[in-house]
C-alpha cells in the first residue's frame, strides 16, 4: 500500500478492489477499538466496493464485541421495499447483518417503503435525537461514501448541487436519468463528520478523480468534489486501477 498527502485529503493505494475491502475494514475496526465513547455512529454507503467491505467485516470480526457500540445509519437510499434487489439496506442485512453479533437497536435504516418527504423528515429526527450536535449539525464520527462515474456522491447529482447547501439533515433527491426518489443526507452534514472516507475502485472512477484533484473548473460541478469535512479529516482509498491515472 502507498500513501500519499493531497491538499483535499489522505490517498492509500491498494492493489485491487479485495485488498482495499480487507484493508479498510481493519482500519475500521481498529478505529472503533480506539474509540473511547460508548456509541460510535457510522454512516455507510452502497455501491460495489462497500459491499466487498461488508462481506469483509463479516468474514473477519463476525463474533467482535466491539460491535455492540458502533451504530449504523444510511448515507442514501433508494426508495424501495427491503426485498428489493436494489435497496442498500437490505444488501446490508445480506452481507453484514445477518452474520455479525449486533443489537437491533444498533441498526438504523431509512425505510424505503414509506412515502419519501415523509421518511426524510422522519429519518432526521431520528439523527438529531441520536446524534450529538456540533456547529449545529449531526455529528457522525465516520461517514463512509463512494462516488459515482458523473462525479454524484451520496444521492447528491450534479443536477442537484444545492443539497449541498440544504439547510436540512435529509433531503429527497431524484436520479437523473430513472426519477427513482432516493433519500440522502445533505453536504453541511456530511461535511460535519469527524472523519469521512471514500472508497473507489474501478479505471471507470479514475477521470472523475482527476479532475476533483486537478481540474477546479470541472470540480466545482462535481458533488464529491464539494466534501471537505471541515475537522480537515478526509481519506481516500483507491485501487491502482484508479492510480494510473491520477497521480
Amino acid at each position: 500500500m502507498n500513501i500519499f498527502c493531497k491538499m483535499n485529503g489522505k490517498l492509500h493505494i491498494l492493489k485491487d478492489p479485495e485488498e482495499l475491502a480487507d484493508h479498510f475494514a481493519d482500519q475500521l475496526m481498529d478505529g472503533v477499538e480506539k474509540f473511547s465513547g460508548l456509541t460510535y455512529h457510522l454512516a455507510i454507503s452502497g455501491g460495489k466496493t462497500p459491499d466487498r467491505l461488508f462481506s469483509a467485516l463479516a468474514n473477519k470480526y463476525a463474533e467482535s464485541p466491539l460491535w455492540q457500540k458502533v451504530h449504523f445509519w444510511w448515507v442514501d437510499e433508494r426508495m424501495v421495499p427491503i426485498n428489493d434487489p436494489e435497496s442498500n439496506f437490505g444488501l446490508v442485512q445480506r452481507l453484514l447483518f445477518q452474520n455479525i453479533l449486533i443489537p437491533e437497536e444498533n441498526i438504523h435504516r431509512i425505510k424505503g417503503e414509506n412515502d419519501p418527504e415523509a421518511e426524510a423528515i422522519s429519518y432526521s429526527a431520528q439523527i438529531k435525537e441520536s446524534l450529538t450536535l456540533r456547529n449545529g449539525w449531526p455529528f457522525f464520527d465516520l461517514i463512509v461514501l463512494g462516488i459515482g462515474d458523473d462525479g454524484h456522491t451520496a444521492s447528491i447529482f450534479p443536477n442537484q448541487l444545492e443539497l449541498l447547501g440544504s439547510e436540512r439533515i435529509c433531503e429527497v433527491a431524484a436520479h437523473p436519468t430513472t426519477g427513482q426518489k432516493r433519500i440522502t443526507l445533505t453536504g453541511k452534514v456530511i461535511n460535519n463528520a469527524d472523519k469521512v472516507c471514500f472508497l473507489v475502485t474501478g479505471a471507470a472512477k479514475a477521470r472523475r478523480l482527476s479532475e476533483i484533484w486537478g481540474n477546479q473548473t470541472m470540480a466545482n460541478r462535481l458533488p464529491a468534489a464539494h466534501i471537505l469535512p471541515t475537522s480537515g479529516n478526509l481519506e481516500w482509498y483507491i485501487d491502482e486501477s484508479v492510480s494510473v491515472f491520477t497521480q
